[in-house]
């Protein structure tokens, strides 16, 4: 497939042209603000130059953790999420450009250059009136989760990726956007395949983490878990499963067998971290999927305590830290 085959009308009749993943079509704003809320997230949506009413439409489909939409306002218009928070959100413009300003950086993208937006990012965005966007909407949990297990340990902070993606110039990308495109229109039940969809979901998660530089690149280039010597591993390993218990430097070095200084310069060369840091990413996943979890059984002060944090203003910054929200906001997200 050529990237001429990739064009507004092509895309228009391989990607949507079920009615049925049609989220709505409207020219009142406040409809229009509504509908993408409730896809995306709670935003600020204005008009900008031109007298004429919206002509906004939304269509969409679910691929597992992963979601495909076009979106489309039919006016120049400036979009305000503050920060997306719980997804990755991947914009492609068939046709028409968007100004884009995340985390300081500003962004004009176009046909050939995406942009490619974190969660923890603060965002807004301005697009033309003619502005026509594939749009790849990515679980932050599902993403994050791909990338630990591929690394073999928690993550030490957000995953953050590169915001400028060149999609039609990447192979691995493009051959893969087309790929979805062709198959949702010649076999538009695929998405509801119980088996396929989550096949479908690691595969554009896998594929973003492999082609878009981010900040654990080169961790997951070189394989810090297979190159690491053996008592690192056991120490990880001791780790996960003794995590509520007190674990102390000196315990941990007993159980790999070698001294501190061994035990600190081994996490330090594989891990780049020390192998209390390694304790503490643990133990806050370990509150972050009780929290999600447990929704109403415990406070969330009782839960830190639970896994070992006693200060609850070091342990409140150092979750907002890694997961880019709060403690209660990820346990309003879970209850809602």
């Amino acid at each position: 497939m050529t990237p001429e085959e990739l064009s507004p009308g092509w895309l228009s009749s391989a990607l949507m042209e079920d009615d049925r993943r049609l989220i709505f079509s409207s020219e009142a704003l406040e409809e229009a603000q509504e509908s993408v809320s409730n896809v995306f997230k709670p935003h600020r949506l204005d008009t900008l130059r031109g007298d004429g009413p919206l002509r906004a439409r939304l269509h969409s489909v679910g691929l597992g953790k992963v979601s495909f939409n076009r979106l489309a306002y039919g006016r120049e218009v400036c979009i305000d999420p503050e920060r997306l928070e719980r997804f990755y959100l991947i914009q492609m413009p068939v046709c028409g450009q968007a100004e884009i300003l995340t985390d300081g950086r500003a962004i004009a993208s176009n046909e050939t250059l995406a942009s490619v937006l974190n969660p923890t990012a603060p965002l807004e965005m301005r697009w033309s009136g003619d502005c026509d966007q594939l749009m790849l909407r990515i679980e932050r949990e599902a993403m994050e989760l791909a990338c630990s297990r591929h690394l073999g340990h928690p993550l030490r902070e957000p995953l953050c990726f590169q915001p400028e993606l060149r999609w039609r110039d990447d192979p691995s990308w493009f051959h893969l956007i087309a790929y979805l495109a062709r198959l949702l229109k010649e076999s538009p039940g695929a998405a509801a395949q119980p088996i396929l969809a989550p096949q479908l979901e690691q595969l554009v998660i896998g594929t973003l983490l492999t082609i878009q530089p981010h900040n654990y690149s080169e961790a997951l280039q070189h394989g810090d878990r297979r190159l690491a010597p053996r008592h690192v591993k056991r120490v990880e390993e001791y780790i996960e499963a003794h995590t509520q218990e007190p674990l102390t430097p000196a315990l941990l070095a007993e159980v790999a067998g070698v001294s501190l200084r061994t035990l600190y310069a081994g996490f330090r060369d594989f891990r780049h971290q020390s192998p209390m840091d390694y304790l503490r990413q643990v133990r806050l996943q370990r509150v972050r999927t009780a929290l999600q979890t447990d929704v109403g059984s415990s406070s969330i002060t009782e839960t830190a305590m639970r896994w070992g944090f006693t200060h609850m203003g070091r342990f409140s910054q150092r979750y907002r830290q890694v997961f880019g929200e709060t403690p209660s906001e990820t346990r309003r997200h879970a209850g809602g």
